[in-house]
């Protein structure tokens, strides 16, 4: 048998809770109710219970820890492996009449948590899988949710958008991106997940969303913030600048005497944030920016000036 610990998809050092969890998660999606025909899984399903029979069970765990017992239940040393024929119980393996260990730490316990006590028969009767079905019908048993992950751009994600993916039933579906998606943000789709038990509705698809970083926007909230760099003579004197938005582009009105680290805001342009298409804000911040190469004309009159009209920014 392989290590338990890798068939249950847990570390050596989880707890019992969480091994209980990893198996309750597993048979609901390895059950051949839910996988009808198929050996493939079913052969899985029997080694996910064989596992969970070994390391759901404290003291058996920790024998097998400890090297006692291996990974088929069996002891080991001089005595653990010889003479063929049934295991038994008292050795912690299973015996033959008991192929998926449903003896001890047991996946019953589990099974009936996940179908309902009415939803398997007793002392191995009824007609369901390996005992389940009963004579009273199973309790029906929502699918397990399937997670995905989706990619968007930053406008994408501010504007809204339409992404198809492909889902793990082969089906592609259209999905709408609602405008003011957030990085990290799920969405659910109902009943694009996997199928239910005995009748349980389907689980739901949930997707996360990552959003790329933009060069010229940022997001603080609902708020957009972009820097924006202006010549010294429109610091100076002000008047109209062009300035990007998410959108495209907008005219804004630059006052007088505009320094670097001046904020200036556009109402509504930021991310909407209900249905009613309510946005916040964008907050534009000013850099002044100089000439690349210097100009000898610009000197002469700074230096007059500034001997005339001296200042102190300190």
């Amino acid at each position: 048998m392989q290590d338990p610990y890798k068939i249950l998809g847990v570390a050596k050092n989880a707890t019992q809770d969480e091994i209980k969890k990893a198996y309750r998660k597993l048979a609901r999606e390895l059950h051949p109710d839910v996988n009808p025909g198929d050996t493939k899984i079913e052969e899985r399903f029997k080694k996910v219970s064989s596992a969970y029979h070994l390391l759901g069970d404290a003291e058996r765990r920790k024998k097998f820890d400890n090297g006692m017992i291996d990974a088929d239940g069996r002891e080991t040393g001089p005595f653990g492996h010889g003479g063929g024929g049934a295991r038994s119980r008292a050795a912690g393996g299973f015996r033959d009449s008991d192929p998926f260990g449903f003896s001890g730490a047991n996946p019953e316990d589990i099974f009936d948590e996940i179908f309902g006590k009415s939803g398997r028969g007793r002392g191995g009767q009824g007609g369901g899988f390996g005992g389940f079905g009963g004579e009273r019908k199973p309790q029906k048993v929502k699918g397990p949710n399937i997670s995905y992950e989706l990619t968007l751009d930053f406008k994408e994600s501010i504007l809204g958008t339409t992404k198809r993916i492909n889902l793990a039933s082969g089906k592609s579906l259209e999905v709408r991106i609602p405008p003011g998606s957030e990085d990290e943000q799920t969405l659910r789709l109902k009943g694009q997940g996997m199928a239910g038990m005995n009748g349980g509705e389907p689980g739901d698809a949930l997707i996360k969303l990552h959003v790329h970083p933009d060069k010229t926007f940022r997001r603080e909230g609902n708020d957009l913030h972009c820097d924006l760099a202006i010549t010294l003579a429109e610091a100076i004197l002000g008047g109209s600048i062009e300035v990007p938005i998410v959108d495209g582009k907008v005219n804004m009105k630059l006052p007088a005497n505009a320094n670097s680290g001046t904020k200036l805001r556009l109402r509504g342009k930021g991310a909407p944030y209900d249905r009613n298409a309510k946005r916040g804000d964008q907050y534009v911040h000013l850099t002044v920016k100089l000439p690349d190469e210097r100009d000898d004309e610009l000197v002469e009159f700074i230096r007059d000036w500034s001997e005339k009209h001296p200042y102190s920014t300190r």
